[in-house]
């Protein structure tokens, strides 16, 4: 938690921005609760609502707030601990304690709540809230409002004033981030060092994930790590590790202070890439180098998306597996083949940052539409940099068997896609490599101390020792 300061000016903040966008009434957040995962007093881990923590930096559950856009006045809901509870947890801080730590003048029990927002119903006022992302608060929410659904009534205006004030991050968040990214290197180099023919995947990723326990709040996503890098989001570890493969390992550590991290690196199983594997890795690095070069304050994150389409696509032309005119191939969305997926997205409290409150208002200029094509069309942040945004550059060449057969069999690509060579990629895999990045006011940073190896040449001498 930081200091109260910091969640005081914030709400302050929250509340111009509300009242400039000709807002009234009152904002409800609403925290997260405990879930139970086999039993009631057996819960998932636990984990606090992003924005709650951005705006009330409280950390425990059963907790909501209201601030009143036209008074200012501020409200903490939640309750003081009983002896049943003692006996379980130990005494606890005070309701009033917990308050004053962050600046808020007022409290209720939590059960109050709904009398608050039952007056400011009857009295005809706005009640602005963001979507929720659990189904405790869903309900909470339907049960306070009376309605069935809430989709509708979610604000936003508020929602607007949220994005803008999460996204441009302040030093002691891009100094909470670098904290994370430290944590990651750790938890990557555990990993890196650990790859060795022969053992279980599911024991490489219980040495990454208790570094990170050990150190931070735990894994900021569920680790992907697999020899199977085509599938981009896979989290079976159970594979045996077999020498001359590729293993993706897509990763990050959330801090205490639950900011995250998310990096990914490509590794030859036996600690030498082959001639082919070279190729394509190479192709992927100078994809990853140009995002970074190109990443600066005016520029939009599509426009170096689609620079390092060209830039992949031109790889891929060196190596015979595409030809034609590459601009061409650019808006024909060929590189989707390739890299279905955006080339990063925005990070902080959340390793996706809000997208809970909806990926095109998060990731979309009010003047930028999201594309339908394949690649370009799952690009998650597209937006125009500014210094303050923190982003990840992700490039990545896949060779999916299933989509390049799709393809083929609908009659995509055939004057671009050299299909026959295709075929003696089907069991190559993927790459990927990912890095934390800071846009500066003069262009940008990677985030952390130190880089984890990315160029081919790195990783086989980190491998090496």
């Amino acid at each position: 938690m930081f200091a109260k300061e910091v969640y005081i000016r914030r709400r302050a903040m929250l509340l111009k921005k509300m009242q400039e966008a000709g807002a009234k009434g009152i904002i409800l957040f609403v925290g997260n609760a405990e879930a139970p995962a086999q039993y009631k007093d057996n819960y998932y881990k636990w984990r606090q609502d992003s924005s709650w923590l951005y705006f009330m930096g409280l950390d425990e559950p059963l907790m909501a707030a209201i601030l009143d856009i036209e008074s200012g006045a501020e409200t903490l809901f939640a309750d003081d601990v009983e002896i049943d509870d003692i006996i379980w947890m130990g005494p606890q801080p005070s309701v009033r304690s917990k308050a004053d730590a962050v600046g808020i003048a007022h409290t209720a029990p939590y059960m109050a709540l709904s009398q608050a927002v039952s007056l400011a119903k009857k009295s005809g006022r706005d009640i602005h809230f963001l979507a929720p992302s659990r189904y405790f608060n869903t309900l909470r929410l339907m049960e306070l409002l009376g309605c069935q659904r809430i989709e509708k009534k979610v604000s936003e205006e508020l929602t607007k004033a949220v994005i803008s004030m999460r996204l441009i991050k302040e030093d002691i968040e891009i100094e909470a981030i670098d904290h994370a990214c430290d944590l990651g290197y750790e938890m990557h180099s555990v990993a890196r060092d650990a790859i060795v023919p022969g053992i279980v995947e599911q024991e490489i990723v219980g040495k990454m994930e208790g570094m990170a326990l050990a150190k931070g709040w735990g894994a900021s996503f569920p680790t992907i790590l697999t020899q199977h890098g085509e599938t981009l989001h896979n989290h079976g570890h159970a594979a045996v590790i077999e020498p001359g493969r590729l293993m993706v390992i897509d990763a990050g550590v959330e801090s205490n202070e639950h900011y995250a991290s998310d990096f990914t690196r490509t590794y030859p199983t036996s600690g030498e890439y082959t001639r082919k594997q070279r190729e394509v890795y190479q192709i992927v690095y100078d994809c990853n180098e140009l995002a970074f070069q190109l990443a600066k304050p005016g520029i939009t994150y599509r426009e170096v998306h689609l620079a390092t389409a060209r830039k992949m696509l031109e790889g891929l032309q060196a190596i015979g597996l595409v030809k034609g005119d590459l601009d061409e191939m650019v808006a024909k969305g060929i590189a989707g083949l390739f890299q279905p997926h955006g080339l990063g997205h925005n990070m902080g409290l959340d390793v996706h940052d809000m997208e809970d409150l909806g990926e095109n208002l998060v990731g979309y200029d009010p003047d930028q539409t999201r594309a339908k094509q394949l690649g370009l069309g799952s690009l998650r942040m597209a937006r125009r940099l500014f210094p303050g945004h923190v982003i990840t550059d992700e490039p990545g060449i896949y060779f999916i068997p299933a989509l390049i057969e799709k393809f083929k069999k609908e009659g995509l690509g055939y004057d671009f896609v050299n299909y026959a060579k295709l075929e003696s990629y089907y069991d190559f895999g993927g790459i990927r490599i990912e890095d934390d990045v800071l846009i500066t006011p003069d262009g940008a940073r990677r985030l952390g101390k130190r880089r984890l190896p990315a160029s081919p040449d790195e990783v086989e001498a980190a491998m090496a020792r």
